[in-house]
């Protein structure tokens, strides 16, 4: 097994490379405005400081968000174009699990990232692996922290109504991600195919018909 992972849903650019038993290499930029630019030269560096070439890759995996539009399309689209050249299967898996895997914890949690807008991406979690509920988009007012612990940069953001004070990985960086998806596929668990996690609409749109001007 070697997976490549992983994801363009959050200001961190960053993939991964794991043979089934650990990450043989991984490498993160936090660049909120250059994933297209960024992807692949991350892939190529992970896979040249692992010394494995991209034909020897098994899976590919992409963080399906949910994610800004433009930067959740960037990793989806490139892992459908490896996977077809390659002729290896594609996958998907939701970013807050990346998050939350990430995070190590055993006991119930929420993870959070920014959705803009003055919102966070949030899911509940029975333990780090367990996914509960969710995800959903919502003002951090609105989240049911509950008392529970919130992980991920949603909870750096918005300190006063989400926490913040853990000191876990605020992004789903694609160790996590690889790690999980190396799991699941070793038990024998179906995975997602890659595709986006939206629960908006994109903020560009298709202008509709000009408008009849009358004298």
């Amino acid at each position: 097994m070697l997976v490549l992972a992983f994801d363009t849903a959050t200001p961190a650019v960053t993939a991964a490379l794991h043979d089934g038993e650990r990450v043989l290499a991984e490498s993160t930029t936090i660049d909120a405005r250059r994933h297209g630019e960024l992807l692949v030269p991350t892939i190529e560096a992970v896979l040249r400081e692992a010394g494995v070439p991209l034909r020897a890759v098994t899976a590919i995996v992409a963080g399906s968000g949910p994610g800004p539009y433009t930067g959740l399309r960037v990793g989806l689209m490139t892992a459908q174009g490896l996977a077809t050249t390659l002729g290896v299967p594609a996958y998907g898996i939701c970013t807050l699990d990346a998050v939350a895997y990430g995070s190590g914890l055993s006991e119930p949690f929420l993870a959070a990232t920014d959705a803009r807008r003055k919102e966070v991406f949030w899911a509940r979690y029975s333990d780090h692996r367990t996914r509960a509920d969710g995800p959903f988009v919502d003002r951090p007012a609105d989240v049911p922290v509950e008392g529970l612990p919130v992980v991920g940069a949603g909870a750096r953001l918005y300190p006063d109504l989400l926490g913040g004070g853990l000191d876990l990985p605020p992004y789903p960086y694609a160790g996590a991600l690889a790690a999980l998806a190396a799991e699941r596929l070793g038990q024998g668990v179906q995975l997602d195919p890659p595709r986006p996690i939206y629960l908006r609409r994109p903020d560009a749109v298709v202008p509709g018909a000009p408008k009849r001007v009358t004298a």
